[in-house]
């Protein structure tokens, strides 16, 4: 059978950091109440220059050079955002036009924090279906644009960033030791959108808006929401928490991490943690998170590697990998 296998990874951050000292010089903060309540001490904040586009493309290329291959190896371009360079064009076709790629198609996913996870299995799905040999995923986000930096609930725990992957269709067995993308599955449920959503947008206020979040309430159901559908991507591979190498998790909090991993029997040495360097880069956070393991020589080829995610919507997700 075929199996959509990750070739290769890149990633990309702003040039600022922004500490949550220098933070609660702007708003009423400090650090002990944001890493008590998130176990985040950092973030990265693009500056003027720095887009969604530019760090895309940037993670973009990383990835590619990281697989070996070209653009013109390539069928298509996914990148997961919720925050565009425009309302239109989709910003996937900018970064195809900054790769130089003229052939193939490109186009945005926007499933908020699943979005990577969304965008990887459309990749799968691609792939099996023959469409496609060869798909750069990207996860591209500056959240920072639409921030309310008057709201301490909520500026504080975004950042900016990019990453991305090179998937390619290779032949398997069909077992769960195959390289490649095992199983996925998504869920979205729209009657929670008042708990995390953006105020504005070209149909209704006709501004970008400002984020805004119910935190407890999003607390409240993320836990049961990320767990029952791993539960189901065990429940169709037939493999375990046990068998699992590295639980690489969208990063929003330490707490809903930690008691994702506990309410799974993941235990915490698997549990690749980037919330307390990069915060919550939606969409970015997973292939952000990848690159760290790779670049710190936890993950290997032939790891098995659960990918979940949580967002607005709400929408969740879970990808079962072989890497």
């Amino acid at each position: 059978m075929i199996r959509s296998v990750i070739l290769g990874s890149g990633s990309a951050k702003p040039r600022n950091v922004l500490t949550n000292d220098e933070l609660a010089k702007r708003v009423d903060t400090s650090d002990e109440w944001i890493k008590q309540r998130t176990g985040i001490e950092q973030r990265y904040i693009a500056e003027e220059d720095e887009t969604t586009a530019s760090l895309g493309e940037a993670a973009a290329r990383a990835a590619l050079a990281d697989a070996g291959v070209s653009v013109d190896d390539l069928d298509m371009i996914m990148l997961a955002t919720s925050t565009p360079n425009n309302t239109f064009p989709a910003t996937a076709v900018d970064i195809q036009h900054r790769l130089g790629m003229k052939h193939g198609a490109a186009f945005d996913m926007q499933a908020v924090c699943s979005g990577f996870v969304f965008a990887v299995t459309t990749a799968d799905t691609y792939i099996k279906a023959g469409q496609a040999k060869r798909i750069l995923v990207i996860g591209a986000e500056t959240f920072s644009r639409i921030l309310d930096w008057e709201d301490r609930t909520t500026c504080v725990l975004f950042g900016d960033g990019a990453g991305a992957v090179v998937i390619e269709a290779q032949e398997g067995v069909g077992l769960s030791n195959d390289r490649g993308i095992l199983t996925s599955h998504l869920r979205s449920d729209g009657s929670h959108k008042a708990k995390l959503y953006v105020d504005g947008g070209p149909s209704t206020t006709q501004t970008v808006g400002h984020l805004r979040m119910q935190g407890r309430e999003v607390f409240k159901h993320a836990v049961a929401m990320i767990t029952d559908v791993i539960e189901d991507a065990f429940s169709a591979t037939g493999l375990t928490a046990d068998d699992i190498d590295w639980f690489i998790p969208h990063q929003a909090n330490r707490r809903i991490i930690d008691a994702s991993a506990r309410k799974l029997n993941i235990a915490p040495e698997k549990v690749v943690m980037t919330v307390h360097k990069h915060g919550n880069t939606s969409a970015a956070s997973i292939p952000l998170a990848i690159q760290t393991a790779r670049d710190d020589g936890r993950l290997k080829q032939g790891d098995l590697v659960l990918l979940e995610a949580m967002g607005g919507g709400f929408t969740w997700g879970a990808v079962l990998v072989r890497w």
